[in-house]
């Protein structure tokens, strides 16, 4: 059985999910923390919780999903893992801010250190921590490295901003594209089974049933 935490943060609000089994290995996914009163919140969790964690991935990029990755590093020596296609836009993660937010950059946005990838991911690779493994699908469209991480055993997908409840994911920023997020999204996505809890990278979770049903992007 997975515990699911979900930190939101950050001012997109962005979904920082903490995830471990009975073993108490964890993992962390899209670490958007921005503020030290988000850091303190996040690793007073784990050291209450007496979680190991093992892994820092990422479904893709932005920045507000990777901007806390160096403060991990920091406190734990864990390296963001990604898609190889997304490792540039993370790299160059001031260039992505100027991109997207425009010359109004906030000033908290402006000293974001970021730490070099560890491995990359791509379709098909598995997470393992604890007694649990995650499977990598590659869904690009939103970014061209945008992945989500499914695990069949309990039926659960962290779908980053691939997929979010009757919704999906913004393809106007630079290398986006709706026909492979969509085609993505379709062929992969809502395939699985109509149990599989979705938790997305902002706003509520979801089931693939509901998105099948009622999403209007994916008609």
């Amino acid at each position: 059985m997975l515990n699911i935490k979900c930190f939101v943060v950050n001012l997109v609000e962005e979904n920082c999910y903490i995830v471990n089994d009975q073993t108490n290995e964890a993992i962390m996914i899209d670490c958007g923390i921005m503020y030290d009163s988000e850091q303190k919140e996040i690793v007073d969790y784990i050291t209450t919780n007496n979680l190991k964690l093992k892994h820092l991935v990422c479904t893709h990029s932005h920045f507000d999903h990777t901007m806390g990755c160096s403060r991990i590093y920091d406190i734990y020596g864990l390296k963001p893992q990604m898609h190889s296609a997304d490792t540039e836009l993370y790299i160059n993660l001031q260039q992505q801010i100027q991109s997207i937010l425009g010359r109004n950059i906030p000033k908290s946005f402006t000293n974001i250190k970021t730490v070099p990838p560890d491995k990359t991911l791509a379709e098909g690779d598995e997470v393992l921590f604890g007694t649990h493994k995650f499977n990598v699908i590659s869904t690009p469209g939103h970014t061209p490295g945008g992945i989500c991480f499914y695990c069949s055993e309990e039926n659960i997908l962290f779908s980053g901003d691939s997929l979010f409840c009757q919704s999906i994911g913004r393809t106007d920023f630079p290398g986006g594209n709706s026909h492979d997020l969509i085609s993505s999204l379709k062929t992969k996505i809502l395939t699985l089974s109509d149990q599989t809890m979705v938790y997305p990278g902002h706003g509520p979770t979801t089931t693939i049933k509901n998105e099948r049903e009622n999403n209007y992007f994916l008609r």
